[in-house]
């Protein structure tokens, strides 16, 4: 460490013994200091800290007045005003004090050639320092600005030492520039040779710790971006479900932030560090990353006889060829010198019947209703019909349906087949499509096993996110996202946890699933529902011990159910709640010890 040569000569020129066992102490502290600042600098991880961090050491170390952190702007255009601080005419500026640097980017170039004007763009052409004792006297650089700048606010810029910023790269990534240095008794004067070494030292270690905390920043922009980028390929894949993958996470993080603010019950020590929200930021946004293994028309299926398209096409068209059978009859009936009236009775009968029974089967395929016994009996004496195919089955079949059709060859046209049929080639996989098999779905849309597959989802998403080599601060991203369909009393899936197997974030996003998917507009095979609505199905969800009870009275009492409603949500699902309808019972909340 130099150690400025006033210091240790007396003014005839002669060794000050004392004086220079002074400067080798006080060189000896700047080199400690120097150490501890590289390693705050290292550990800092708050860019606008980090920066604050290096300027103000900066200014402490030569006692300037103020000083000016640059940094290379992204376009590599221009020298952008990061931090600003100035104690005389007290302007803090920039960095953590939030208030934005009205200065546009000191520009590097002009004209096409390089900008040597400046003092700070010349410093990172030349990648070397510059120290003026007086701006007022200086000719090599413009400082124009700054003397218009000192008449406006009585002002005296003096001194400047200028510094570049030189990652391990060997790029200027910014300026440090100081202004006037102050003296003991608080007199400007100019920056001292001696300790310029220190300067550059420290600019090089921040260039180093402002090189390593970018590259964090890129690596995590470039993790984000993969994140949304898998959301997105689940919205592209199916768009009813996709934008379920970005809503989910909001009403995580509102539900999360007020259990951090709340001191009540069992989130009294509850809190989340930087990185615990990142990795629950994370977790929200995977936590269906599986869907984009699920077929689509599982994820999309609206009725049960849709797979790539809704088949109830094909049954209609069928009831169309009994129609016209039963014209056909009638008239054959006329011309073969029947009665014409019970000819025409029988064809009037026989089309009110087909009509009744389209009808059913139509509504059938809706799955709104839940179908009984009695609806699937119905189904059964309906499929029975008969028609009659008079075209060969095996042709204008891919590769693979020829290659079924040849394990279960189809009878040869002409061939009576049931109007509504479980068939050989329904069989597809794991999957039955059999129209019949699918009709009698009692409830909603799904067969067992399209529900098997839709659940799987999770296994899956459990599998892709354990094989990731995630950090120690993320290693709980594939908890949080693959309890989602958890429940409280150990039913649920894939783990079949319990309560107190999950953390209070999994349990979080247990809730915030179902209650995007409960009001989820997009849906094809379900309406909207109401908030109320909503609400009222997650408090019997309670009380069936399928939701956390104290998350669901949080997530009442704080009103995260009506900021995300009043964000996301269509107008009329929006109505009149009262929370104490749906609050569960007190028994029902953890008791906290006494």
């Amino acid at each position: 460490m130099a150690v400025d040569r006033r210091y240790t000569e007396r003014e005839d020129g002669t060794p000050d013994r004392r004086a220079d066992i002074v400067g080798r102490r006080q060189g000896e502290q700047m080199f400690h200091r120097l150490v501890d600042l590289g390693i705050a600098l290292s550990a800092e991880r708050d860019h606008d800290k980090l920066m604050e961090m290096i300027l103000l050491e900066a200014k402490e170390i030569y006692h300037a007045d103020g000083g000016t952190l640059y940094l290379v702007t992204d376009d590599e255009t221009g020298l952008s005003f990061q931090i600003m601080r100035n104690d005389s005419l007290d302007i803090a500026m920039g960095g953590t004090t939030g208030k934005p640097i009205p200065f546009p980017p000191v520009p590097l170039h002009r004209d096409g050639e390089a900008n040597l004007n400046n003092v700070a763009s010349a410093v990172f052409h030349s990648r070397q320092p510059s120290n003026i004792e007086d701006a007022y006297k200086e000719e090599t650089y413009d400082f124009s600005g700054t003397k218009k700048f000192d008449e406006t606010t009585g002002y005296r810029s003096q001194s400047f030492l200028t510094v570049p910023m030189i990652n391990t790269e060997g790029e200027v990534t910014g300026v440090l520039q100081l202004i006037n240095a102050r003296d003991e008794n608080g007199k400007t004067v100019p920056f001292r040779p001696g300790l310029q070494p220190m300067i550059e030292a420290l600019t090089s270690q921040a260039a180093v710790a402002l090189e390593n905390q970018l590259l964090i920043q890129q690596q995590r922009k470039l993790w984000n971006s993969l994140i949304e980028m898998i959301a997105a390929s689940i919205d592209d894949k199916s768009p009813y479900t996709g934008g379920h993958c970005q809503r989910v996470p909001v009403i995580t993080k509102l539900l999360t932030q007020a259990a951090c603010d709340s001191r009540d019950g069992i989130f009294e020590a509850f809190e989340l560090d930087q990185d615990e929200w990142y990795e629950l930021h994370v977790a929200a946004w995977l936590h269906d990353c599986g869907k984009v293994t699920t077929p689509e028309y599982v994820v999309d299926k609206a009725c049960k006889l849709e797979t790539i398209y809704n088949r109830i096409h094909e049954v209609r068209t069928r009831f169309e060829v009994l129609r016209r059978d039963a014209e056909i009859a009638c008239l054959t009936a006329k011309l073969a010198g029947e009665d014409a009236a019970a000819a025409d009775k029988a064809y009037e009968e026989t089309l009110a019947q087909l009509d009744e029974e389209f009808e059913f089967v139509a509504n059938a395929n809706v799955g709104g209703e839940f179908m009984d016994d009695a609806d699937i009996e119905r189904l059964q004496r309906i499929g029975a019909r008969s028609w009659t195919r008079h075209y060969d089955k095996t042709l204008g079949l891919s590769p693979v349906e020829s290659m079924r059709a040849k394990a279960n060859p189809p009878k040869p046209a002409p061939a009576e087949e049931p109007l509504l049929g479980d068939l050989p080639e329904h069989i597809v996989g794991k999957y039955n499509i059999g129209e019949l098999y699918n009709l009698a779905i009692r409830r909603g849309t799904l067969t067992a096993e399209e529900r098997e597959t839709i659940n799987d989802h999770i296994v899956v998403t459990l599998k892709m996110l354990e094989s990731l080599p995630f950090p120690k601060k993320m290693r709980r991203v594939p908890e949080y996202a693959g309890g989602h369909h958890e429940k409280m009393d150990g039913t649920g899936y894939p783990r079949g946890l319990k309560k107190h197997d999950m953390s209070i974030p999994a349990r979080i996003m247990a809730i915030a699933d179902i209650f995007e998917a409960l009001t989820a507009a997009d849906r094809p095979y379900k309406k909207a529902k109401t908030v109320s609505e909503s609400l009222k199905i997650m408090s019997f969800m309670v009380k069936d011990q399928h939701i956390d009870p104290d998350l669901f009275a949080l997530f009442l009492k704080s009103g995260v159910w009506k900021e995300y409603a009043d964000q996301y949500l269509e107008p009329f699902q929006i109505d009149s709640v009262n929370i104490d309808d749906y609050l569960p019972a007190p028994e029902l909340l953890t008791q906290q010890a006494s």
